[in-house]
């Protein structure tokens, strides 16, 4: 029997979880602020959206564009918020000037989530080694996902990465769940699906109407019965 492939969406607030939900989501990525490509949301929003659905939940732990840290102690503080708001599940990940991973930020933050999974997103696709970011934080407690679109400039671009990804799943650095994402269309499925890619992350494609629309139930409905029909 094959395994069903997970399907995550951005959710921005309680309207977006629920319609994803009801699309058939697995999972829930929550951010704010899509102009800087999705911050931590808050507390409160984590909150409201972890009492209308139940479904898994990744929360965002990003304080500005980019995948600098910047300001460490903020960051541990707003992880440790979030906890408390009731997140169990995360997303994050920090590059240093050189696009190698920040891993004195990384550990600090993985510090306070006590165990929590957690997904490494697409600053892997702005490192200058993903091979060597993935052996670096090989072992990290909870890092269970790469989010990654293959390369910067999107799926498109990094198709050929992914495959050889996908067919590295297992040895050491690519055990974690492979989660693709970034200018991810329809007619991309296929071919990741035979290479055994079985994560997906959409964000506008639940979207039609734009990110200033909420999610779109028939939206997900639609990618959800193509991730289905293997």
């Amino acid at each position: 029997m094959s395994k069903r492939a997970v399907l995550e969406v951005i959710a921005l607030g309680v309207e977006d979880a629920v319609a994803a939900q009801e699309g058939g989501a697995d999972r829930l990525e929550l951010v704010t602020d899509m102009a800087a490509d999705g911050l931590s949301p808050s507390a409160a929003t984590v909150a409201g959206i972890r009492r209308a659905v139940d479904i898994s939940l990744r929360v965002m732990i990003r304080l500005a564009d980019g995948f600098a840290a910047g300001d460490v102690e903020r960051l541990v503080r707003v992880a440790g918020e979030l906890r408390e708001a009731g997140a169990e599940e995360f997303v994050l990940g920090f590059l240093d000037a050189g696009g190698v991973v920040d891993l004195g930020a990384v550990e600090r933050v993985v510090g306070v989530l006590d165990g929590c999974r957690w997904t490494f997103h697409r600053a892997i696709d702005r490192a200058a080694d993903r091979d060597a970011l993935r052996k670096q934080l090989d072992g990290m407690p909870g890092l269970d996902t790469y989010l990654t679109a293959g390369a910067s400039g999107g799926v498109d671009e990094g198709l050929p990465v992914l495959v050889m990804e996908a067919a590295r799943q297992g040895q050491p650095g690519y055990e974690q769940h492979l989660l693709v994402g970034g200018g991810l269309r329809l007619d991309h499925v296929p071919t990741l699906l035979t290479a055994g890619v079985d994560g997906f992350h959409i964000g506008g494609a639940a979207r039609p109407e734009g990110w200033e629309a909420p999610v779109s139930a028939d939206a997900v409905a639609r990618w959800r019965a193509a991730l289905d029909t293997v």
